[in-house]
Parts: structure tokens; C-alpha cells; sequence
């Protein structure tokens, strides 16, 4: 088994884009959470929640995310998808000697205890980052960027791991005016 460091995102990336080849893509009729019918599933709960592609998701995403000059102190996105996404990009950040708090968005605000649908440390006043672990129409991240907003956070992007090439990035570049951004895109996972 190949294993990185921080100080390589080079074969961060590489090595990653190994594991969601391996333990990510499933071929077959799917139904997708979109209610779109595709001829396979990008199953990525697979690889952030697996003992050593979590810690390269994080480190992948921080980079990117650097890469591309955007400011945040929070990064989380609609429970579920993207709770592992958020964990990884905190500890990640925590690696190299920075702080960056994750957070979960329900799909709706509680009714119960808080009231919150934005849980984990206030992103009230914080530059954000929405993030998913895979986008084919860009609801559940507009759900999570519609939460925040509502929360209070100022969102500077949408980051997921992988793109499906579907219209997400459109849509919510023209719907939550940001930038969105992709560690990969379908065709580096031979699904062209």
C-alpha cells in the first residue's frame, strides 16, 4: 500500500484518485439522489469514511482549495455527503498547523432544542466553504449554501471531490454566485 504525505500533494492526489477508482465507482443502472438514471454510482462514502483516503481527501481539498486563493475558517456541507468531507478538510488543516472548524447542515432547521439547521461551531460572520462529495445537480449544495446564508456564514465557495460533469458547477455558480470547484472530474475516473 502506497503512502503520502502533506508535503507531496502530487501523489496526495494520485494516490487518491486510485482509491475512488478501487473503491468508489460502481458500474450498473443506478437511480441517483437527483432522481436521474445514470449507468453507475460514484459511492464516495467509500473512500471518506476508508482509514487512509479520508486523510487524503482532506489534504486534496485543503490544497485545492489553496491552490485556488480561497479564504475560509469553516468548511461543511448538507449532513451526510458531506460531514466525512468536512471532518477530513478540518484535521487536514489542523496537520499543517491551521484552524479551520467543520460544521453539518440539516436539510431543515430544527424544531426541537436550538432550532439550528447549521450545527457544530457558529459560522456566523465566517468565510465559508460549502463542500459534497459528489455533485449532479447542485441541490444539496445549494440546500447547504441556502442554510448558511441563513446561519449568517459567508460563503467563498463549493468544493466537492468529484464532478460529474452534469450541470452542477452551473448551476451553482450561477444560483449562489460562487466559485465552484472539483478535485476531479469524471472523465480522471475513466467514466466518459
Amino acid at each position: 500500500m502506497t503512502q503520502t504525505s502533506a508535503a507531496d500533494p502530487a501523489a496526495d492526489r494520485a494516490r487518491l484518485l486510485e482509491l475512488i477508482k478501487e473503491l468508489a465507482v460502481v458500474r450498473g443502472k443506478v437511480t441517483l439522489s437527483s432522481g436521474a438514471e445514470a449507468d453507475y454510482y460514484i459511492d464516495l462514502r467509500r473512500v471518506t469514511l476508508h482509514h487512509e483516503a479520508s486523510r487524503l481527501v482532506g489534504r486534496v481539498m485543503l490544497a485545492m482549495l489553496d491552490e485556488a486563493g480561497i479564504e475560509f475558517q469553516s468548511a461543511g456541507g448538507l449532513t451526510m455527503g458531506a460531514d466525512p468531507v468536512g471532518t477530513a478538510l478540518m484535521h487536514a488543516a489542523a496537520d499543517a498547523g491551521r484552524t479551520v472548524d467543520a460544521f453539518v447542515v440539516r436539510k431543515a432547521q430544527k424544531s426541537y432544542g436550538m432550532g439550528r439547521q447549521v450545527e457544530g461551531p457558529d459560522v456566523r460572520d465566517r468565510s465559508v466553504v460549502v463542500l459534497e462529495d459528489t455533485s449532479t445537480t447542485g441541490g444539496s449544495a445549494l440546500t447547504a449554501v441556502e442554510g448558511v446564508r441563513s446561519a449568517g456564514g459567508q460563503i467563498t465557495a463549493v468544493a466537492v471531490i468529484v464532478d460529474r460533469d452534469t450541470g452542477a458547477k452551473e448551476r451553482i455558480e450561477a444560483e449562489a454566485g460562487v466559485p465552484y470547484l472539483f478535485a476531479f472530474g469524471k472523465d480522471e475516473l475513466g467514466l466518459d
